[in-house]
């Protein structure tokens, strides 16, 4: 891995490892690997074991690959069109608890929503593949085209495959086919109360 990728204590390589290509080879993903990722994110940890976590998928060649392709903005969708399967990424923002009638806020739910998807991702890469999450993508299209109902909140679409070479990619994006570096950790870390710049 490139020296942008060294991290500053020893951590297991899966996390430095991991990364989110574009170039994909466009491969069909097969349906037990595309389960075996989301079976991961099923055990990812939950506030009050609630799971509010979802995902919609599409396997490459099928209409409900097509259909999730059509919802990313065009700068995304140019790259993401080769992956082995797409995933939106939603969680159920309410609940109604036992004994009450007004649904109630979940309020960690795209807290655990973004577990779900890093145990999704780490189980990609343990097996060979790759994910590489997107906020770019059009919401209001995603809601209607998908029947996203008003309590659940969307995230990310995810393009997951194998990786394919750069020479795929148009040239501006060749040039950031590579595993991106981190801030250094002590812009992240505060002890004892916030102290952060920016």
């Amino acid at each position: 891995m490139a020296a942008a990728r060294q991290p500053e204590y020893r951590i297991d390589p899966q996390f430095t490892e991991r990364w989110s290509p574009r170039a994909f080879t466009g491969e069909a993903l097969d349906q037990g690997a595309l389960m075996t990722c989301l079976e991961a994110a099923r055990w990812a940890p939950s506030g009050s074991n609630l799971q509010p976590w979802r995902f919609i998928y599409g396997l490459r060649g099928t209409p409900a690959f097509d259909t999730l392709l059509g919802t990313l903005v065009e700068s995304n969708r140019a790259w993401a069109q080769n992956a082995g399967a797409l995933l939106i990424v939603l969680s159920r923002t309410q609940r109604t608890v036992p004994g009450k009638d007004e649904p109630q806020a979940i309020v960690s739910h795209a807290f655990d929503a973004g577990a779900a998807w890093m145990s999704l991702a780490l189980q990609a890469q343990a097996l060979g593949l790759h994910a590489h999450a997107m906020g770019g993508f059009d919401r209001t299209k995603a809601r209607e085209v998908l029947a996203v109902p008003e309590d659940h909140a969307m995230h990310a679409v995810v393009a997951l495959g194998r990786r394919g070479d750069a020479s795929l990619l148009p040239p501006a994006l060749q040039e950031r086919e590579a595993p991106s570096g981190r801030v250094p950790l002590a812009t992240l870390v505060a002890e004892g109360r916030f102290g952060f710049e920016g």
